[in-house]
């Protein structure tokens, strides 16, 4: 921080500069003196482009007073640690044509941190020669404690909503214990436990799009796979996000299949099947969409089945309206294949 105790020469100068500069961009400079964010000019022809204005919301900012700010270089203020031959990015950025934005911590005069953005323009003459350039801050201090609360906030609710699934995995338990089949209670806690695991990861990733490996990696690791290896995921599949909403749809989707893969298909006791999965981005009239396909082989032959279970009735009734798509379940002799087409926001199909 500057101690003033007597006028330097440079501010002696930077203060002489200022009437002609009010008197050359007088109506520009009456706006940024009465404007709520923080606003400095800088001298682009001065050696080490001294301030010679500031206004009022720049010295509420920072806490010094006007004279104690005339005539220094923008940089006093950084809070960055560095010797005095440092590099200034406030100096990279003039360098660059003061056409950029950037940002950093700053430190106001009573010693407080405080990060901001600046963004810098070039005031340029009739010949077009820069001859001040024109910075504004934004202070980042309340964002980032916006910031904080809403982190908090989410991390509450991802703790509320796994103690919540726990508790209604609890509740069915004790409800159902005696007077059920133990395998449909089994079968229950499962489907829970997946809906638990898709919520964790979103948790994690603070409810943003999700990668589908990692759905995929989430749902498949606690399951028993009967001493088969687990399915294989393609490697030249590309890296699709999906939103919250699919990331719970398509997580219980993947258990399902599991579930039969495990206890009916090709991954099943006694058989020598595998499972491989793969997807990718397909064209339609109303843009693109990820196909998604888990084909099954090796396994007992397949049979249709003489009635829909539980099963494929979430997976061609609810799921396929939640995921805004199509699952087709064709069951061929040599093994199950699931074939989901399912929307995607433009980012993932650009991730893609």
């Amino acid at each position: 921080m500057p101690k003033i105790a007597r006028k330097s020469a440079d501010q002696k100068r930077a203060e002489a500069t200022v009437e002609g500069f009010r008197r050359d961009l007088g109506p520009f400079v009456v706006a940024a003196e009465t404007t709520r964010m923080p606003m400095v000019f800088t001298d682009a022809k001065a050696p080490g482009h001294l301030i010679i204005f500031v206004n009022d919301s720049f010295l509420a900012l920072t806490g010094y007073a006007r004279e104690e700010v005339l005539g220094q270089r923008l940089d006093f203020l950084s809070a960055r640690s560095g010797g005095p031959g440092a590099p200034s990015q406030v100096e990279d950025a003039f360098a660059a044509g003061a056409e950029d934005d950037m940002e950093s911590h700053y430190r106001r005069k009573n010693g407080e941190v405080f990060r901001a953005a600046l963004f810098f323009s070039a005031v340029r003459d009739e010949a077009g020669d820069v001859v001040q350039n024109f910075i504004s801050l934004v202070d980042l201090s309340k964002h980032e404690r916006e910031e904080e609360r809403l982190r908090f906030l989410l991390d509450e609710l991802n703790h509320r909503t796994q103690n919540t699934l726990a508790s209604v995995q609890s509740i069915v338990l004790r409800t159902l214990r005696g007077h059920a089949d133990p395998s449909l209670i089994d079968t229950l806690e499962r489907r829970i436990l997946a809906l638990s695991k898709a919520h964790g990861l979103l948790g994690r990733d603070n409810w943003d799009a999700v990668l589908l490996r990692d759905v995929l990696d989430e749902i498949m690791r606690p399951i028993d796979w009967n001493g088969h290896s687990a399915p294989r995921i393609s490697p030249e599949s590309p890296n699709v996000r999906l939103s919250p909403k699919a990331v719970l749809s398509l997580a219980l989707v993947l258990h399902e299949m599991a579930t039969n893969a495990t206890s009916h298909g090709a991954l099943s006791n006694g058989s020598d099947g595998r499972v491989d999965v793969d997807w990718g981005m397909v064209p339609t009239p109303n843009g693109q969409r990820m196909r998604l396909q888990w084909r099954e082989s090796g396994g007992p032959p397949v049979k249709p089945p003489t009635e829909q279970g539980f099963g494929s009735r979430l997976l061609q009734g609810p799921l396929a309206q939640e995921l805004h798509g199509e699952v087709k379940l064709d069951f061929a002799p040599a093994g199950m294949v699931c074939t989901i087409v399912m929307p995607v926001s433009k980012e993932a199909a650009h991730d893609a």
